[in-house]
Parts: C-alpha cells; sequence; structure tokens
C-alpha cells in the first residue's frame, strides 16, 4: 500500500505544475450550467466544513457515490453511514475543483446534466469528478458522483502492476 501511495505521489509530481483555474460551465451564458456548477461547488464546500446535513441534501433519493476503491459503490443509505461519523467529528474532506466541464443533455426536459471536473486535494494530489445531476422539483440534486485518481499514460502500467501486487495477481 505505501509502495502504491509513493507511485501516486510521483506520478502527480510528474504531471507539472497545477493551473490555477476557477471552476467553469462549458457555456458560462448557460443558466442551468451556472447553477448545476453552484451546486457542485455547495457540495465540494459542504464537505470541507464537514456540513453533512447541507451535502447531503445536494443529493437525490437514489443517489450513489463511487470511491477511488472498486468496493466502494455506494446507495445513499451506506454512504451516510460511511461519511456521517467523519461529520460528526467535524472531520470532512477538501477538494479544490478545477478545469470543470458542465453538460446539459439535450432532452426536452433540459433535466439532466453531465460533468467531469478536475480537483486538487492535499492528500492525494489531482484527482477527477465526474457525475450527473438531475434537476427535479427541489432543484438540481447529484444523482451520481465518482471520484476517481488521474495517472498519468507513462506510469500507469506500473501503477497497474502496484495494484495488481497488492491482490495478489500477476500482470501480464
Amino acid at each position: 500500500m505505501k509502495l502504491l501511495i509513493s507511485l501516486l505521489a510521483l506520478a502527480a509530481a510528474s504531471a507539472g505544475p497545477v493551473r490555477a483555474q476557477a471552476p467553469a460551465s462549458a457555456d458560462p451564458a448557460s443558466a442551468a450550467g451556472t447553477e448545476v456548477a453552484a451546486v457542485l461547488d455547495a457540495f465540494h464546500q459542504a464537505a470541507s466544513r464537514a456540513d453533512g446535513a447541507a451535502y447531503f441534501a445536494l443529493l437525490t433519493p437514489t443517489a450513489r457515490f463511487i470511491g477511488t476503491d472498486a468496493s466502494e459503490r455506494w446507495p445513499l443509505e451506506a454512504f451516510h453511514a460511511f461519511a456521517d461519523p467523519y461529520f460528526s467529528q467535524g472531520k470532512g474532506w477538501t477538494y479544490h475543483p478545477r478545469d470543470r466541464v458542465i453538460s446539459i443533455l439535450p432532452i426536452e426536459c433540459r433535466c439532466v446534466a453531465s460533468f467531469d471536473e478536475l480537483l486538487d486535494n492535499a492528500g492525494y494530489g489531482e484527482t477527477r469528478g465526474s457525475g450527473v445531476l438531475i434537476r427535479d422539483g427541489a432543484g438540481w440534486r447529484i444523482d451520481q458522483y465518482v471520484l476517481s485518481f488521474t495517472v498519468p499514460n507513462d506510469v500507469a502500467k506500473d501503477v497497474v502492476a502496484v495494484i495488481a501486487a497488492g491482490k495478489g495477481v500477476e500482470t501480464p
């Protein structure tokens, strides 16, 4: 595990300087895109403040959070069970979004949005968030959020080998 973390840190360091860029919508003039961006910003801010009530209010009742580990596919209730103990102790997590792209799907209701964003985190470096929001009677809410590590292509085979070794599997 320490080797994996070291490789991930090396990969993040070799990726070059972090560009400080404000989150943006693919169509800044779009009211829906601006609203979606505000929900995502509020989501990250609530997590950073360990404000569980505000955080979970931004998720649909059928939401799921997909974490970085292959076992982390949490429906809302399971994610509550994971996160609530942290939030209740005032412990949150801070991710700073940048390079965000939002797409409002071209369906008649204009009520589904997808997004991807790069995130900066003190412990994990550069990560990526992606997912889907749905607009319902409560406004825009997150239906799926996926958090993943970014891995530069030139070290991807090494990272895969470390993961495989941790599982006791050989890589081709």
